[in-house]
């Protein structure tokens, strides 16, 4: 696995200012693929992703007041965040993209789908939930999820992270750990609230994007139910369990996760045609 490192530049987008991070990728890589992190999670904790996938340009950018970009100037909404990345595909002179997202970005992802299907070849969606219908996870594991402290603070994560995310996922605790900026108050909070109300169930039957959901059968945050309901709402969508994953099987199990994605990326025929 080689590593690569990401071109950052600051963009200013509908009065956002965003830190936007570009892989770029050898020529006749197939379509970017545009990447929704989860909340209060800054570029760097996605990063090993890029690593797995040599062969993909990729594009993501910290929501405000995350990572390395400023606290929002006022509320935003899902629908807004969408549009900020649909000008950042713009900027790198993309029409189409595959799309992925984790958790909180899942709903992104979801969101961006829905506004912009015309732009998106495939999608997929990992630990995550139509909105506020999700079924939830352990008590205590939300309860920690909730909490600013787990980015601040590298132990409290470590002493935590077993509990917060469950399965193998502490595995890479530690590298987990060092990866971490901590958001802002503001931007953890505003983006927490984005999601107040959002669901996407009423829209996913009218979906027509190829959409493949990964879920880990030991997340502690999101169980696996909140696929099979996402399954069902998605016309042509293909769900995998992982078996004993926690909520960042994403990255703690990137060997038997990313042949799946790059099978789903690389097929030739749509899901809804095998359907």
């Amino acid at each position: 696995m080689t590593s690569r490192s990401p071109t950052f530049r600051m963009m200013t987008i509908e009065g956002h200012t965003v830190r936007v991070a570009h892989w770029p990728a050898p020529a006749g890589g197939g379509l970017p693929l545009f990447f929704f992190n989860g909340i209060g999670a800054n570029i760097e904790l996605m990063a090993p992703l890029a690593d797995h996938l040599p062969d993909r340009e990729i594009l993501t950018f910290d929501m405000p007041g995350i990572g390395g970009s400023p606290a929002p100037a006022f509320p935003y909404r899902p629908w807004m965040m969408a549009r900020v990345a649909a000008a950042i595909l713009d900027e790198h002179g993309h029409k189409q993209t595959d799309v992925m997202g984790v958790s909180w970005g899942g709903a992104m992802a979801q969101q961006f789908a829905l506004q912009y299907g015309s732009r998106i070849g495939r999608l997929i969606l990992v630990a995550t939930t139509a909105g506020m219908l999700m079924i939830p996870g352990k008590v205590a594991s939300l309860s920690k999820m909730f909490d600013p402290k787990r980015y601040s603070d590298p132990d409290y994560m470590l002493r935590n992270f077993e509990t917060l995310y469950g399965g193998a996922s502490n595995a890479g605790a530690a590298a987990h750990a060092l990866r971490t900026k901590p958001p802002t108050r503001m931007g953890y909070m505003m983006q927490m609230v984005a999601m107040l109300g959002w669901t996407s169930a009423p829209c996913l039957p009218f979906m027509r994007t190829d959409t493949l959901i990964l879920m880990g059968d030991a997340d502690n945050i999101v169980p696996v139910i909140n696929g099979r309901f996402l399954k069902l709402l998605i016309p042509h969508a293909r769900l995998e369990i992982i078996e004993g994953g926690g909520h960042l099987f994403l990255l703690s199990m990137a060997e038997t996760v990313v042949p799946i994605i790059e099978e789903f990326l690389s097929g030739d025929e749509p899901l809804r045609q095998a359907a």
